[in-house]
């Protein structure tokens, strides 16, 4: 038996039909979008802590340090693009701008404290007395086309003190032009108070003129590149790795009767190639190495480095390698202020800490018998290295 309905109410039933398929549909699709926000949830993740580097430190008044504050998920991963608030606990001793550097007041300690979102991360800064230490800031291998010399430069915009270069200071051949397109608009604006060397980029220009021409006296006896001066409580020498420096070579004999003349306890050097190095493009360079000597013997701290572009720090070791924490020289390979960054495929002994990709500027604070190091990254950038040593006398 066939059922036959009026032409009305059929289109009534198919109209219902359509309805309760649509219905199903729809809550179909409510069903699919609920389960997929369950898969995948809407937001940022949360910040569950806050990391603040150096977590301590010692300033004088009127001296500075640059803290670094990374907001972190509950499983420690690094949060970007999140904003952090700076205070102080104490203004009288010490005060913090909006980018976490911290200004030395008066003699006693503070609390620096970043926030984000709620969470909170700090470090305690000692002010002691003016005069009882110095800074000393810079890096190798700088000014070029289209890297971050501007950003390195900005650094040592918050940064007092004297600066450093080690080296390669203006891509590619240390020309004049080189000087004045790159160098000068970035790291320029600090060159009243820049104590320079010269490196191998520098000598593609004959005699390295465009070098000993930019820099005037500050560079030493013109067309020698190399010289000594005291800061505070240290003798700092700036030498030439581009030149003869083998034992009984005229820099390495003046080095010696340099050293023999300071009546310093604290000793630091700089020059371009470092005689130790992890760095898979150049890697240790022995041309130095009677200098180091010279240095070792007259018990010298530190030596500065540029060359491999990355930044590297060495323990206390002599002249062959061997480590020497009562009398050894400490080494950083600073190569990280603008130019293109090298790799490090495999270290060698007594390298203690290294970075490839983030450029910085290296702040050593020099006091009486003391110094302490803190490598301070670009905007933008987290990584840092920090800590602290004593003289040798």
């Amino acid at each position: 038996m066939t059922l036959k309905l009026e032409p009305s109410r059929r289109l009534d039933l198919l109209k219902h039909h359509g309805l309760l398929s649509v219905a199903v549909v729809l809550l179909g699709l409510a069903a699919c979008s609920k389960s997929s926000e369950k898969r995948n949830p809407v937001g940022p993740a949360p910040v569950a802590s806050v990391a603040v580097s150096p977590a301590s430190a010692t300033i004088a008044m009127a001296g500075s340090v640059s803290l670094t504050a990374t907001p972190e998920d509950a499983g420690g991963t690094p949060l970007s693009g999140r904003v952090v608030t700076w205070s102080s606990d104490n203004i009288l001793a010490a005060t913090v701008n909006g980018s976490g550097l911290v200004s030395g007041v008066a003699i006693g300690s503070a609390t620096i404290t970043a926030t984000c979102e709620g969470k909170t991360g700090t470090s305690v800064i000692t002010v002691s007395a003016v005069g009882s230490s110095v800074t000393f800031v810079g890096a190798g291998d700088i000014a070029d086309d289209g890297f971050k010399s501007e950003e390195t430069a900005k650094l040592l915009d918050a940064i007092p003190g004297t600066v450093f270069t080690a080296g390669d200071n203006a891509y590619p051949d240390g020309t004049t032009s080189n000087y004045t397109t790159y160098y000068e608009p970035t790291w320029g604006r600090h060159k009243a108070r820049t104590q320079p060397c010269p490196g191998n980029h520098d000598y593609h220009t004959s005699g390295a003129s465009g070098y000993f021409s930019y820099y005037g006296a500050s560079a030493g006896p013109a067309g020698r590149g190399y010289y000594s001066y005291d800061l505070g409580d240290w003798h700092i020498i700036s030498l030439n790795s581009e030149i003869d420096a083998s034992a009984g070579s005229a820099q390495e004999q003046w080095l010696r009767a340099d050293l023999a003349a300071s009546s310093k306890d604290c000793t630091l050097a700089y020059w371009h190639q470092p005689l130790f190095s992890s760095g898979a493009v150049h890697g240790s360079q022995s041309v130095c190495k009677p200098l180091w000597q010279a240095l070792q013997e007259a018990g010298a701290e530190i030596v500065i480095c540029g060359h491999d572009h990355e930044y590297e720090r060495f323990a206390p070791q002599d002249a062959n390698g061997v480590a020497n924490p009562t009398n050894g020289i400490r080494e950083f390979v600073v190569g990280t202020g603008g130019a293109g960054l090298y790799t490090i495929t495999a270290t060698i002994p007594n390298s203690e800490a290294h970075n490839t990709n983030t450029f910085g500027v290296l702040k050593l604070t020099l006091g009486s018998g003391t110094y302490s190091w803190q490598f301070i990254p670009i905007a933008g950038q987290t990584y840092t290295d920090f800590g602290s040593g004593t003289c040798h006398k």
